[in-house]
Formats: structure tokens, sequence, C-alpha cells
């Protein structure tokens, strides 16, 4: 019975709540857990899916009013590695042509990870395309910490407040389908998709932008975050975290990817595309800095 299983999981109780109400209220998300049932700690808890799949998250249950689910993070293992074994949000099957989409994890219901490693590997949950959300909210965490100090140690936390999802079916899983991370379906910057403003949690707009290196600065506007963005050599870029491209060099600034990157390839192929053009973490030329490159970007949902 799943009511037993997600009771256990929550990391305070409210009294007030009956058993009977959880099994046949199963919470769906964490906006539903604070709303409905009053939970107010962050921390992990247990929700299910609409068909009764069972998974532990992580809950902000304080930022600007709390409710957020975590339901992805994109971390790069091996920056050196190019497309291979932990590239879960571009490809690890080599970049090439042939699979224009890489492993598709934007669009499709494969899950990986678990919620208390997502500073250290790759995460995917269920939520992802099963909740149906308003907005997105990011978190840049170093990599390996602890989910206890996840919110203490992020450098950069946005959010976003225009209810955007709802133009998308309710979250990112559909507004992929909508605006494929594939090679080639598009060009630079007529089919970009859709640039939603956001509001800092911690850090701003100008600490956002100096995360990146100076060519690229010139060629993005923080302040929002950016979906499914097409560099010059066609090149799909799945999310620019606090940036609006200007340019289009976005392999630079922007994670995740379809399976093909043609310059110089595979410099740009993985998760963390071309962060390291002009040597790993140096934070010169078209190269992010140490800080950006060795954290984990966190995604929720409310």
């Amino acid at each position: 019975m799943n009511w037993i299983i997600i009771l256990v999981g929550f990391m305070s109780i409210n009294l007030s709540v009956s058993l009977k109400e959880l099994e046949y209220s199963t919470p769906r998300s964490c906006k539903e857990l604070k709303q409905r049932f009053g939970f107010s700690t962050d921390g992990l808890y247990y929700l299910s899916t609409a068909s009764g799949v069972v998974y532990q998250t992580y809950c902000d249950m304080k930022t600007a009013g709390g409710g957020w689910t975590l339901v992805a993070s994109v971390h790069e293992n091996n920056l050196y590695g190019k497309c291979t074994t932990g590239d879960r949000w571009s490809s690890q099957q080599g970049g090439s042509p042939n699979v224009p989409e890489g492993d598709g994890s934007w669009s499709n219901t494969v899950t990986f990870g678990t919620a208390e490693a997502a500073t250290s590997d790759d995460f995917k949950n269920p939520g992802y395309y099963d909740i149906t959300a308003e907005d997105v909210a990011v978190w840049h965490v170093p990599n390996n910490e602890r989910v206890d100090q996840w919110k203490v140690k992020s450098f950069l936390r946005y959010h976003t407040e225009t209810k955007f999802l709802n133009s998308y079916s309710g979250n990112l899983y559909n507004l992929f389908k909508q605006f494929p991370v594939k090679f080639g379906v598009g060009s630079c910057p007529a089919n970009h998709g859709p640039s939603v403003p956001v509001v800092y949690d911690v850090g701003n707009t100008i600490s956002n932008l100096n995360l990146y290196g100076p060519n690229i600065r010139v060629q993005t506007q923080p302040g929002f975050i950016t979906f499914r963005a097409m560099n010059t050599e066609r090149a799909a870029l799945a999310i620019c975290s606090g940036l609006k491209p200007t340019g289009c060099n976005n392999e630079h600034c922007c994670i995740g990817g379809g399976g093909h990157f043609p310059e110089a390839s595979p410099r740009q192929c993985g998760d963390f595309t071309g962060f390291d053009w002009d040597g790993y973490g140096t934070g010169v030329g078209w190269s992010a800095s140490k800080q950006v490159t060795e954290a984990a970007v966190l995604i929720f949902y409310r």
C-alpha cells in the first residue's frame, strides 16, 4: 500500500493528516504536500505518479512560498569524456549525426540516478514527465554536496513566476516534445525555444553572467532561462541557465544537447558541451569558470 511507504518518507509529520486521507490522496508533488497536508520542511520525501509509481525526491518548502519538486539534475561527470558513459543529458553513444537526438533524455520517460546523489551523478525521476506544473526553479550546487548542504552551498538559484509551463502541457517533457533537442532540427537564432524571465533567489545578473567566459558574455543576456537553443552549426542545446542567447556560440554557456556537435567533433559533445574550449575551468576566452563547471544543475517544478 503506497501510503505506508510515503508516510515513512516524510521528514516532518502533520498530525492533523489522517492515515486514511493519505491512503486515498497519495501526493503527486511537493506543492501538494505543502498545500494539502501542511508539510513545510525542506528535505527528501516520497511521491507517487498517476499510475502509482512511488519515488523519492527533494522538496524545497521555503523558497518563494515553497512547494518545489526536484525532478532532475545535470551533472558533468567527466568533461574530458566527450559523449561517453555518464553523459545522459546529451549522448553516451559518441557524437554522431546518425544519432541526432543522442540519448533523448529531455523528451523520454527513462529515469536514472537517486535524489540523494543528485549533485554527484545525473538524476531524473518520474515527476519530470508526470507532474503538471507552472514554473521551474534552478539551483547550481557544487558537486558532491550532501542533501542538507544544497541550499546553503548553492551559488546561483532562481525561479520563474510567469506560469509559462501552462503553454507546454505542464512540464519540460512536453516542452521538449515541441522543441526537440536534436541536431539539425533548426538554425540559430530563428529556431530557439522560449526564453523566460527569472527571479534570483541567490546571485544576480552580474554573478550569473560572470560564471562564463568573456567571449560568451557579450553574446548573452542574463535574467532569463532559455530552452532549446541552436548554435552556428545547427547543434541543439537544451537549457541556457539564467541566460538568453543573443549570438550563436551557445555551446559555451548552455547544457545538455542532442547527439552531434559538428565543430571540431567531438570536442563540444557532452552534458556541459563546450565549457572547456579554452581550457578546463579557466574562465578565459570561451571557457566557463571552474565554479560552474564543477557544479550540478538541479531542476525543480512547481
